[in-house]
């Protein structure tokens, strides 16, 4: 860690007066803190206003307790500030690391509220159903909190690292739960529309909603296969990188798409679905009258005008002596 101070020539601070008596203090407060081992002699800039010394705690960077000092140094601030007259900050690469991850999971449950509410918006103006948004939402929460799990439990608790070449376990970073939203949440949506879509469409030209289920199953099932494949063997391939980052990142979403396509949508997605039945494609009416439509498959296109001289076979008049498709031959 490292502290800034700026003194105030001003203010004085247990009898030295001038901003070097005012850093001198805030080195022997901050040096006197539980969990400081040393601090190094501040070095001032050409107008002797401003210092910057190093401060070294007993803990690791990454440790817990480590994290803990920092909030008790700058806890003690107010009260230093006022005994001294000078100001003083606490940077550096440990301390950037905890404000970075403290605002990152500030940011998280925003982004995910953002992220899930559109994804529900737009599948109910697909679908037309309020249970299918509802679990498509639920089980891509399910799949990013299980990649997770996975993560912490190679990279964070070590089970199976040497496996993966991870030298040296530690917390996992803060980005992580952000790469995994953003990602899986593309790939998720995909593998939920190519599955359900296929199921409703049945669905709507009469099939029971069992039936419904394994006919949308046998033709888009190979797709979501294939489709996951693909982007398993991509993450994959990051694994075998050196840099610990790069190597979490890649494991985390190769699980993350192991788990959602095999497990979740082509697992307990028809299994919902066919416990659901009829009710897995029900919307309110005040509901579906508040939501535009969308005409996902193109139905409109295949209606017969109403009125106009079309120039499709239906306008056209059928020749003299003709009864359906066959002509009088001569």
């Amino acid at each position: 860690m490292k502290g800034a101070a700026k003194g105030d020539a001003k203010r004085t601070a247990k009898g030295d007066t001038g901003p070097k008596g005012a850093v001198d203090t805030v080195v022997k407060e901050i040096g006197g803190t539980e969990g400081v081992v040393s601090v190094s002699p501040a070095r001032f800039n050409e107008a002797g206003d401003t210092a910057v010394f190093q401060v070294v705690p007993s803990t690791a960077p990454t440790d817990g307790r480590t994290k803990d000092l920092v909030t008790t140094i700058r806890g003690e601030r107010p009260e230093v500030e006022a005994e001294t007259g000078a100001t003083f900050e606490v940077t550096g690469t440990t301390a950037l690391n905890i404000d970075v991850s403290d605002k990152v999971q500030a940011a998280l449950i925003p982004y995910l509220v953002v992220v899930v509410g559109l994804a529900i918006v737009l599948l109910l103006v697909v679908f037309r159903s309020l249970f299918v948004p509802l679990k498509a939402a639920l089980g891509f929460l399910l799949s990013v909190l299980a990649s997770l799990g996975v993560v912490v439990l190679v990279f964070q608790q070590g089970h199976g690292a040497e496996l993966l070449g991870v030298e040296q376990t530690g917390p996992i970073m803060s980005l992580m739960p952000i790469f995994l939203v953003g990602i899986i949440f593309g790939l998720a949506m995909d593998y939920e529309v190519f599955l359900v879509s296929r199921m409703r469409e049945a669905y709507v030209h009469g099939e029971r909603p069992g039936q419904a289920i394994t006919s949308g199953f046998r033709h888009s099932a190979r797709v979501v296969v294939a489709a996951a494949l693909i982007m398993i063997a991509v993450f994959a391939g990051f694994v075998g990188e050196s840099d610990s980052m790069v190597k979490m990142i890649g494991f985390g979403l190769a699980s993350a798409v192991l788990f959602d396509a095999f497990v979740v949508r082509m697992a307990i997605v028809p299994a919902v679905l066919a416990l659901l039945g009829d009710r897995a494609w029900w919307l309110p009416k005040w509901l579906d009258r508040l939501l535009p439509k969308v005409d996902v498959e193109g139905e409109a296109l295949g209606r017969r005008p109403e009125s106009g001289l079309g120039s499709g076979p239906e306008s056209d008049p059928e020749p003299a002596g003709t009864t359906g498709l066959e002509v009088a031959r001569t």
